[in-house]
């Protein structure tokens, strides 16, 4: 009975692969006849921002072999290492896989001239020579038209992004190369911090059946090299932090509670759409039934709305001005009628179809944990469904907004790096089935196209 049952779930497992490798193939049927009406959705090959351009590079040997190494032994070590040499194994693992993908495109091209092109960060360090001074007319430089106006990157976020690079810069670390490694450790650290968090909230055995998946993602391409990487990393941390202060597994867990504000609060100055992120950091207050944390928490995030807000930049202003400049490029003739469901198509390749597997999966004990939640605090599985669902929850909020209109298999990465966790529903005996088909996926996404921002 047992096994009948578990044929079943997997026959249902690869439908909804195939489900959603349709939406995507329906995505890039019809994004290809808007494009012949006057290239309306302004992408090269949709739903997917990127250039059709077979190549090979130094990753093309590198990449697999990491692939081979995650796929060979990933679930075992995942097993058998000690939890505090696993954590900073995954980590490792995520980064040797983002690298050598990113190695694809080339040393230079694929990392040291990323964020150095016409559109991003590094274009505007050299203009800011006064933070004060910056901050103070930060908004006045977004709008198209407006003297000096910043850079596209620059002008679609808070001031916290570019004032990164201009730090970096500052003490020593200038130019792309530094930038590269910086978004490159700190995007990949996601993977260590999905773990921190499942660990204390679902239990250790969910986390370490995540491991590997959280190692070996689809979504290392475009974490590796982008500024939204970076981003994912942060608002990844601010998570696990307020994870191990919720379920009291520190020794201080008000001090983790003030460290996640500080995290979540530089999240918000970062990207206008992650203030999202209380939707997932209420998600872990529901699973740990408690609301301890959130005054420390506040604490935390105060410091940077007096900083920025006595520097003269107001984030609403901010916003408002953004949303303004959004309408004012792209998004003015991009149809809302197809990104609103082929921004979810182009996720199909950036979650890979163990992801998309263990989503199906979701819906189970998801339900359970609904009808049951006011008998039973979520538990296992259960407190793995909420946060699943709490993470696809974000996503949706990000596509109705009306602010991301393509591209979305980048800019959504802090919230898609969360859905990997999901594939520790996949039964353990097929884990290097599913990791090889998230392999397949990244690599040839990454040999077939150049993804640009």
């Amino acid at each position: 009975m047992a096994a009948s049952t578990q044929k079943r779930q997997c026959h249902r497992d690869l439908w909804a692969v195939a489900a959603a490798a349709a939406l995507f193939a329906l995505a890039a049927v019809v994004g290809t006849f808007l494009n012949r009406d006057g290239g309306k959705l302004r992408l090269h090959w949709p739903p997917l921002y990127a250039d059709w351009m077979p190549h090979v590079g130094p990753g093309t040997v590198a990449a697999p072999a990491v692939a081979v190494l995650v796929v060979g032994y990933g679930p075992s070590l995942a097993r058998r290492l000690p939890w505090r040499a696993l954590v900073p194994t995954v980590w490792a693992a995520a980064l040797a896989w983002t690298v050598s993908l990113a190695l694809v495109d080339g040393w230079s091209r694929g990392i040291t001239r990323r964020l150095t092109t016409a559109m991003e960060y590094l274009q505007s360090v050299g203009d800011v020579h006064s933070v004060h001074a910056t901050l103070r007319g930060f908004t006045d430089h977004i709008l198209v038209g407006s003297p000096d106006i910043w850079p596209a990157h620059v002008s679609g976020h808070p001031p916290a992004a570019l004032l990164t690079f201009v730090l970096l810069d500052r003490v020593g670390l200038g130019g792309g190369t530094w930038a590269a490694v910086w978004c490159l450790v700190v995007g990949t650290s996601f993977a260590a911090a999905v773990m921190v968090t499942l660990r204390p909230l679902c239990g250790e055995d969910v986390a370490r059946r995540a491991a590997p998946f959280l190692a070996l993602a689809p979504a290392a391409v475009w974490i590796g090299v982008s500024a939204d990487g970076y981003f994912a990393g942060v608002a990844a941390w601010s998570i696990a932090l307020l994870a191990v202060s919720a379920a009291r597994t520190t020794r201080v867990p008000r001090l983790a509670a003030v460290g996640s504000g500080l995290l979540l609060g530089l999240t918000f100055y970062l990207s206008y759409g992650l203030v999202v992120f209380v939707v997932l950091a209420a998600a872990v207050l529901v699973i740990a039934r408690t609301g301890r944390p959130v005054p420390w928490v506040v604490l935390g995030i105060v410091p940077w709305v007096i900083a920025f807000t006595a520097a003269g930049f107001w984030w609403l202003d901010g916003y408002r001005t953004l949303h303004e400049r959004y309408y004012q490029g792209a998004a003015k003739i991009r149809p809302f009628s197809y990104f609103i469901w082929a921004n979810l198509a182009a996720q199909v390749v950036s979650l890979g179809p163990a992801a998309v597997a263990g989503l199906r999966r979701t819906a189970s004990p998801l339900w359970r944990t609904v009808r049951s939640a006011r008998a039973v605090a979520p538990a296992g599985y259960g407190a793995l469904a909420l946060l699943i669902a709490a993470a696809f929850g974000m996503r949706l909020l990000a596509d109705i907004s009306g602010m991301s209109k393509a591209e979305t298999e980048r800019i959504w990465l802090p919230f898609t790096v969360w859905l990997f966790a999901a594939c520790a529903l996949l039964p353990r005996g097929s884990h290097r089935w599913w990791l090889s088909g998230q392999a397949a996926v990244a690599l040839v996404v990454n040999h077939l196209f150049f993804t640009g921002w």
